[in-house]
């Protein structure tokens, strides 16, 4: 599977994966202050924005192999993988499946536990209502936990683009990654075993994968952690606050990964 991908700067690669249900513009913030630094590259994952989604069966590990065939035909050995929430998912199954090809990782809001019985049927239920009935469901159920309650009372804006993006995104790919993201595994192995510098990052007002989900993650990996909390940001912490975001990256790759041209 080919990914669509937009992708700025030059230097140390930089790849990050976009949270449901959005696609690669949600990075926008990112490919503009991070370009600076790093070469960031940030593709539409299977079924969103310009990606095709194919007819395979739903599979973080799927999403992850694409991600490394997108290096194979970027001519990148190594890189830097991250993503938020949903992009977070598939940055472990890439950490779990290609190991190797892992200079650092960064995981934006989201959670290494597996979901519980009742989360995993929700997933089921937005799934068939997005197919039967369209994005209305994702408007009204899914995008009001996805932004900070300082966004949504100040930065209106904000909110009215990733509400764009939510209804742009087609049905078919929100059903196939809701089931893909309700059969994950438990990855706090997969992050014990990490053998590459991590940044773990949170928006201080995050619902849906709260600080505490954060902190578990960094105490997984002794020593190899770093934790940055955002403030005045929720879920989408990168779209909400994208200076604070980005300066916490191009500290995590200055300091970690010697990456950062000055």
């Amino acid at each position: 599977m080919q990914l669509y991908t937009r992708s700025a700067g030059t230097g140390l690669p930089v790849v990050l994966l976009h949270a449901f249900p959005l696609s690669s513009a949600m990075w926008l913030a990112q490919r503009e202050g991070l370009a600076k630094v790093c070469r960031v590259i940030t593709p539409d994952l299977r079924g969103f924005g310009g990606s095709r989604l194919g007819e395979d069966e739903p599979s973080l590990d799927l999403m992850a192999d694409d991600v490394a065939r997108l290096l194979d035909e970027e001519g990148i050995d190594r890189a830097v993988v991250g993503g938020l929430s949903m992009g977070g998912y598939v940055t472990m199954a890439f950490c779990r499946r290609h190991p190797d090809r892992l200079l650092g990782a960064i995981l934006a809001d989201t959670k290494a536990g597996p979901d519980p019985a009742p989360a995993r049927e929700n997933r089921e239920r937005i799934a068939q209502a997005v197919l039967s009935e369209g994005s209305d469901v994702l408007v009204s159920e899914v995008l009001p936990a996805l932004i900070g309650p300082t966004t949504k009372e100040r930065r209106a804006m904000v909110f009215g683009r990733v509400k764009g993006l939510v209804q742009s995104a087609p049905p078919g790919a929100v059903a196939w990654a809701q089931r893909a993201m309700a059969a994950r595994p438990d990855s706090f192995d997969t992050l014990g075993a990490l053998k590459v510098p991590l940044l773990i990052l949170v928006g201080e007002e995050d619902e849906l994968a709260p600080p505490a989900d954060a902190e578990a993650m960094a105490r997984a990996v002794p020593g190899n952690g770093r934790l940055e909390v955002i403030p005045k940001a929720g879920h989408l912490s990168a779209v909400e606050q994208p200076e604070a975001f980005n300066a916490a990256v191009a500290e995590f790759l200055r300091t970690e990964l010697g990456g950062v041209r000055q």
